[in-house]
């Protein structure tokens, strides 16, 4: 299956487990590889053949904005179900990073999801 990539999309969100970790904005990167078959995209050269990667940038951008979570999981979930009810792809996963812990670069989260 063709995939389309967005790769580490810095966005900053309400998350953590204890309600003062959640009351301080964090920054944390998502990145979504969003499966379908692109072979019409590359013969047409034409912007309706594809998923466009502006409105899916802007879903989860809105998404995460959109509530306090506790959980990375539950973030990538949600990421990951408006992609897919949204129809821009077959299958996707979405990764979402953290920087929580001081002794470890990040914390991650991967997630697969399909129709």
């Amino acid at each position: 299956m063709d995939k389309i990539r967005i790769v580490d999309l810095e966005v900053l969100a309400q998350i953590g487990v204890t309600r003062e970790e959640r009351e301080q904005p964090q920054k944390v990167l998502i990145s979504v590889a969003i499966e379908r078959d692109l072979a019409e995209a590359g013969r047409s050269d034409t912007e309706s053949t594809t998923t466009p990667y502006d409105q899916v940038v802007d879903a989860i951008q809105a998404i995460v904005a959109h509530r306090p979570r506790k959980l990375i999981e539950a973030m990538a979930n949600d990421v990951a179900s408006e992609i897919l009810a949204r129809k821009w792809a077959q299958a996707v996963t979405v990764e979402v990073k953290k920087f929580s812990i001081p002794a470890a670069r990040y914390v991650a989260v991967e997630i697969y999801r399909e129709q």
